[in-house]
């Protein structure tokens, strides 16, 4: 059960994002990147819950788009948002709120409140 709802919750978010060509995981590697401009493929990798070998991949693509920048001094990696994905900022939250539309239509408040709620204190159990 749990599986399915990934899956129908996935697909929700893939048409929501369509509009700008990215997937969830792009997009919202790119809104950390435009919230924290110099964060660190660590801290991404921690803050969307992802490994780092995922995170390399995305910062890939997303370079090959021209969204972001990695910048190396030493062994420390920084992520930048370039131009490019600050004049998309109104397109990515229009997105963001289209996503959170389709859940809430979904599941309605309290309920749909609840349900993330407790999904989101089990995700941070399974983390420790």
């Amino acid at each position: 059960m749990s599986g399915a709802l990934a899956r129908k919750v996935e697909k929700l978010a893939q048409e929501s994002w369509a509009p700008v060509g990215l997937s969830p995981s792009h997009a919202y590697l790119l809104l950390a990147t435009l919230d924290e401009p110099g964060i660190g493929p660590g801290a991404l990798a921690g803050q969307l819950q992802l490994q780092p070998s995922t995170i390399t991949r995305l910062m890939q693509k997303l370079e090959e788009k021209k969204l972001i920048v990695r910048t190396t001094e030493g062994k420390l990696t920084n992520v930048y948002p370039t131009p490019k994905a600050k004049d998309l900022v109104p397109k990515l939250h229009a997105c963001l709120e289209d996503f959170y539309g389709r859940i809430e239509a979904l599941a309605p408040p309290p309920e749909g409140g609840a349900l993330l709620q407790a999904m989101s204190r089990i995700a941070d159990r399974l983390e420790d």
